[in-house]
């Protein structure tokens, strides 16, 4: 089989199929940086933001045949890591062009659409914006009216900052034609057709291809966009559940936010909370509710990875409570002083690997699964790492795909909640361990 990439090799592409029929295939699972048609060959070639945003999608065709137009057509990993130039001197290549694709760095303040029209508008017709979380970072895709504009903007803006001394601009030219925008809100808007909705209304009960037609801008729908593509989150749920959910999960709710309560007031915060119900989906803001101590609200991604986190974390026992998880009347939760923000947190694990990521769901187990970790890495410092929060039983250190990786075992559930809750996103070496729960039922 050919290496993974993040360019896509299309084959049987018609000439009735445009470019953006391909976009819209592939736009579900990630941005697309360029795109080469190969018309003489009925071929295209489509480079990917990053390798697991191909990886999902191939990994999803794999399972669906994909067809444009009534036409199949056949994808497959290219044997180019990258495309050059001179790949693609039968498409557009890297010529200027009326969409800017803008990476932010250093992004210590959020950013809007708003506050990307007010930096981008002085230098042209603005049409249409588009912003995402990827792993590279928070980015948008910017359509100006004309190419010349666009051209001025990325002249004038490269390399500058938004703000004193942060959000700094890195901008590319994109190789697509037309930017996709089906909501306007906060994270994308289509300033020529202000008739759009604002949110996504309602899911299909048993997710699937046909709704992964809702790409950049699709958002959770319980209440004000949230900012993380939703995907049609169908992409990545249809590949990690093989188009059935797990038993008890329906699909089909659309609140997002979670209630929590039962909360060992002493010992929690918002950091410990995210580090648990992160596992089931993108936190977006949570908040722990000052008149009753003991209880919290989270925010998740979407209405799915909500009711995934109500199913498996409902009477689990963290810092000797039961926990009662619910749905929250409340669609959304304002932002404010007594809020903490995490919708821009590059450890939410959902913007990448999605798919790979909802396999992993279960309710806390005995067993924590220990990743990211230094390549030097001893059992007994992984031992020693989580010990204070239970009896150890048994652990393991092993190294897959080149990453070393550990399993440690505890006594019972509580113990390892304990541990995953305090100790996950915590620097080893400097290392951020990423720690989730294990389904094997020994080591």
């Amino acid at each position: 089989m050919t290496e993974p990439s993040k360019v896509v090799h299309v084959r049987n592409v018609g000439h009735e199929i445009s470019e953006n029929d391909l976009l819209q295939l592939f736009q579900p699972f990630g941005v697309i940086t360029k795109l080469v048609m190969l018309r003489a060959k009925n071929q295209a070639l489509l480079q990917m933001q990053d390798v697991p945003s191909a990886v999902n999608a191939l990994q999803f065709y794999a399972n669906i045949q994909p067809s444009i137009r009534g036409r199949n057509v056949y994808v497959q990993f290219s044997s180019h890591q990258e495309l050059t130039t001179m790949d693609q001197s039968q498409g557009r290549g890297d010529e200027p062009n009326r969409i800017l694709l803008v990476t932010i760095h250093h992004m210590l303040y959020p950013i809007t659409v708003d506050v990307l029209f007010q930096v981008f508008s002085p230098h042209g017709s603005v049409e249409k914006i588009v912003t995402f979380q990827k792993s590279a970072g928070f980015q948008a895709l910017i359509q100006f009216q004309s190419r010349q504009s666009a051209v001025n903007a990325r002249s004038t803006l490269q390399g500058r900052n938004i703000y004193d001394g942060c959000c700094q601009l890195d901008i590319q030219f994109s190789n697509l034609d037309e930017l996709q925008v089906n909501y306007n809100n906060d994270r994308s808007r289509d300033f020529t057709n202000p008739n759009l909705p604002t949110e996504q209304k309602g899911r299909p009960s048993q997710p699937g291809y046909a709704d992964a037609g809702n790409m950049y801008g699709a958002q959770g729908s319980g209440g004000r966009a949230v900012g993380f593509p939703q995907m049609a989150n169908a992409a990545a749920i249809a590949a990690a559940f093989g188009g059935g959910l797990p038993p008890g999960i329906t699909g089909t709710n659309e609140r997002c936010t979670v209630l929590v309560s039962n909360l060992n007031s002493d010992r929690i915060d918002e950091d410990k909370l995210f580090n648990l119900f992160s596992i089931y989906g993108n936190i977006v803001r949570i908040k722990l509710l000052r008149n009753k101590p003991d209880h919290a609200l989270i925010q998740m991604g979407d209405g799915f990875q909500a009711e995934l986190a109500v199913h498996f974390l409902k009477g689990a026992v963290l810092f000797e409570k039961q926990l009662e998880v619910n749905f929250s009347k409340h669609p959304h939760i304002t932002q404010g002083a007594d809020t903490r923000e995490y919708i821009s947190s590059n450890l939410n694990r959902f913007n990448r690997n999605a798919a790979k990521n909802y396999r992993y769901c279960c309710s806390p187990t005995k067993i924590i699964h220990l990743s990211t970790l230094p390549q030097d890495i001893t059992e007994e410092e992984i031992v020693n790492l989580v010990e204070e929060h239970g009896t150890v039983v048994n652990s393991k250190v092993f190294e897959m795909s080149g990453k070393k990786q550990a399993l440690v075992q505890f006594e019972n559930e509580e113990q390892a909640t304990e541990a995953l809750v305090c100790k996950n996103a915590s620097t080893l070496s400097g290392s951020v361990i990423r720690i989730s729960f294990s389904q094997l039922q020994n080591i």
